[in-house]
């Protein structure tokens, strides 16, 4: 099943001007909590502070502070991307803004890329990669599960208010689906799934020479073994590991300290690139670790 959507006419480009109807509106309290409504005329949002009329914002500038029945002062803005994916329904677990962020980076994801996503999950990278690519690139993501599809496709859509130009989600297996027909060329690859080794072949087949392959992995034994298996290939430079770990502070006057919650593990990031066909890399220098790899017994 293939979804092109390349009818639509939609960007990525936040809404500038006065708070339109329809649109969404992210409200913050004085205690730092969120509430985001879309505002629709006649309306009134109800807080633990008093209501708030969807009227006083319409056709208002973002930036403002609206006030409550009851005077609770609520500052008014445009959710940011960052904001959507942390509050969007989730089938899959989404891949966090920080992640997301080093992601775009690692890959290069560049205005007019190629860029090939599985899986699609709940759609959180997928509008990240949409976002980079604009309107002249295009995104090819891959998602097995139905479920998880129309979830990912309804927060694509939700955010960019339709349908985007650059977008084509499939559902299905990706390796089946290379085996049926080839798999468009590109010049990213971003692998988010649970065995990413097992799609090596048909990804270096379908990513340019010099491409950029990114794996985004939850445990310690999928690391290892991804990394291991895009050495195998041959196909690809050495490839380099990292972790993102997010740490917020605690800023009031001189009481300045790091926060007591923190962002930590999410994810293990792998990146390498896609080499010329037929080239075969330079012996790796680096000696091993003693027990890196298990001993074999020769005695017979």
């Amino acid at each position: 099943m293939s979804t092109d959507n390349s009818a639509a006419h939609v960007t990525g480009h936040m809404p500038s001007g006065p708070f339109r109807e329809g649109e969404r509106c992210q409200l913050t309290d004085p205690r730092g909590r969120i509430h985001t409504i879309r505002l629709q005329a006649g309306l009134v949002f109800h807080t633990a502070k008093g209501a708030i009329a969807h009227n006083d914002l319409i056709g208002n500038s973002e930036g403002i502070v609206v006030m409550s029945t009851n005077g609770t002062g609520y500052l008014a803005f445009r959710p940011l991307l960052t904001d959507y994916v942390l509050g969007m329904k989730r089938g899959a677990t989404i891949v966090y803004p920080k992640d997301a962020s080093i992601i775009l980076g690692l890959a290069d994801v560049f205005p007019g890329a190629r860029v090939l996503e599985a899986g699609a999950g709940s759609g959180a990278l997928s509008c990240w990669l949409l976002r980079a690519v604009g309107d002249s690139g295009r995104v090819h993501s891959y998602e097995r599960r139905d479920d998880f599809a129309d979830i990912a496709r309804a927060n694509v859509e939700g955010f960019f208010g339709g349908p985007h130009p650059s977008w084509n989600l499939t559902v299905g297996d990706l390796v089946e689906h290379a085996t049926a027909q080839s798999l468009p060329r590109v010049d990213r690859v971003v692998l988010d799934m649970l065995a990413p080794w097992e799609c090596l072949g048909v990804v270096a087949d379908a990513l340019e020479p010099g491409g950029v392959l990114v794996c985004y992995v939850a445990t310690t034994t999928q690391l290892s073994t991804v990394v291991e298996a895009i050495r195998v290939t041959g196909r690809f430079s050495e490839p380099r590991s990292q972790e993102t770990l997010l740490r917020t502070w605690h800023l009031e006057g001189l009481a300045v300290r790091p926060d007591h919650r923190m962002n930590g593990h999410t994810g293990f990031l792998t990146a390498c690139r896609r080499l010329a066909d037929g080239t075969v890399l330079p012996p790796r220098r680096i000696r091993p670790a003693k027990g890196a790899r298990p001993e074999v017994d020769d005695t017979p």
